[in-house]
């Protein structure tokens, strides 16, 4: 599904049910209207932190009274192994957003169940105030789980519940829940996952291979158990690509991008860039083989920036080539600064592969680049980077560090004219996943799907 753009100013559509609703006058004369957001949030290194803080921010100019961002605490986050980016430099939320991190429930004798406890708790409030209300989670697990939780609970006090809801499955919820406890037989984890994203109003999915994947996983519970998880998927399931601020990439200094490169070290166009996290399945181990098989790069300096379980790995390989000083890791990239190394680039390069834990399901980062121009893309088409990237990225098979060295050969030697060209058409591609579109569209679908079962009841 193609997103067709709008202008940042332009209005939802204002004769909706869920407009009409949220439009209600509170007894102090002003109009409320609150959009709730559960997910992993910043600091984690993760394209959906980024995707939340998008919508938020668009919510507050489609007149969204209340906006929160509802998760993790801090040193939860810093415990549990996540990537995480230097507190210091993320960048603040406008003023109008609330995060929040509630307080675990409950002693040691709760074990894992404390912080989830605190986020349904909280949730249970915000859901009960009489506040007209928007949740969207993602992520599923638990995400997803503790807004149904969290309803289950608010519906059963009598009091009114004015919320809707939107959960939006990425791909690990699939590799890491759904496929791998249908794999194990473990059909009440994956019930449970399933039940919970479909009894949300507007079950999404960030890519059409997504939404594939959740519903074939569906079919081997379905094919074991005689459930019918699969069709009501195949049914309900929409596709909402994740929400990108095109602004931020599209309006770049030229002044402000030298500067950085410079405190950095860097040329532009004297660098390959890879800038994503720091695991098996991005394929970083292949871009630096290949990377230092190409004779075209030999006078140019490879960044990684991310994090990661495998940063330790990755340096260990870099130090055993032999030219381990044309190898720069950084893993203190901060928001501000991520824009200006992409459009510096000779090349960004993204070799991701398939691995039971984990599948590219879309390829934020590679929007990203595509909007912030330099040099070309450099990518494998597995999972979802297809949709990402359309035809305008040069596409090199899984695992294969020698394609890597062809591909880099011909993007560092391309002619200028070429290069403009191949920017140019990525760029107005991926100007469809802007999140003033995404965000309008997923009210937009919110409402059509509430209207209709409302005429079925």
């Amino acid at each position: 599904m193609i997103i067709q753009a709008r202008s940042l100013e332009a209005e939802p559509r204002g004769d909706s049910i869920m407009t009409a609703a949220m439009n209600e006058t509170t007894g102090r004369g002003r109009c409320q209207r609150r959009l709730v957001i559960v997910v992993r949030a910043d600091p984690v290194i993760c394209g959906h932190s980024g995707e939340a803080r998008n919508l938020a921010e668009v919510a507050l100019q489609r007149g969204f009274t209340d906006v929160r961002i509802v998760s993790w605490p801090v040193d939860l986050l810093e415990a549990s192994g996540l990537p995480l980016k230097p507190l210091d430099g993320v960048l603040p939320y406008s003023k109008g957003i609330e995060v929040e991190r509630p307080e675990p429930v409950g002693d040691y004798k709760v074990l894992d169940g404390r912080h989830l406890a605190g986020m349904t708790g909280r949730l249970v409030e915000l859901f009960t105030d009489g506040v007209p209300t928007v949740c969207m989670s993602l992520y599923l697990s638990p995400h997803t789980l503790a807004v149904a939780d969290a309803l289950r609970v608010a519906r059963s006090t009598g009091l009114p519940v004015p919320v809707l809801t939107i959960a939006e499955a990425v791909g690990s919820d699939v590799t890491n829940v759904v496929r791998s406890c249908a794999g194990d037989g473990r059909f009440g984890a994956a019930a449970q996952v399933l039940s919970a994203y479909l009894d949300s109003d507007l079950p999404v999915a960030v890519s059409g291979y997504t939404k594939e994947l959740i519903i074939s996983s569906a079919e081997e519970i379905d094919a074991r158990h005689g459930t019918s998880f699969a069709e009501r998927c195949r049914q309900r399931v929409a596709i909402s690509y994740p929400a990108i601020n095109t602004a931020d990439y599209l309006h770049i200094s030229a002044e402000k991008t030298a500067d950085v490169l410079n405190r950095r070290g860097l040329m532009r166009d004297g660098y390959v860039l890879y800038l994503s996290r720091l695991a098996r399945a991005k394929g970083v181990d292949d871009l630096i083989t290949g990377f230092t098989a190409s004779p075209a790069c030999k006078e140019l300096t490879l960044v990684i920036a991310g994090n990661g379980p495998e940063a330790r790995q990755l340096r260990q390989q870099a130090d055993a080539t032999g030219t381990p000083h044309r190898i720069s890791f950084l893993d203190d990239v901060d928001d501000d600064e991520k824009p200006h190394l992409m459009a510096g680039c000779a090349a960004f390069v993204l070799p991701s592969k398939p691995r039971p834990e984990f599948v590219e399901t879309f390829g934020i980062a590679l929007v990203e680049k595509m909007l912030a121009g330099g040099g070309p893309v450099i990518t494998t088409n597995t999972g979802g980077i297809g949709e990402a990237v359309g035809d305008t990225a040069m596409i090199v098979p899984v695992g294969s560090p020698a394609a890597i060295a062809d591909a880099l050969d011909l993007a560092v030697t391309m002619p200028s004219e070429q290069q403009t060209t191949m920017a140019e058409r990525a760029r107005e591609h991926a100007r469809q996943f802007d999140r003033a579109c995404v965000f309008d569209h997923l009210l937009e679908r919110l409402t059509e799907t509430t209207e209709r079962e409302l005429s079925l009841a």
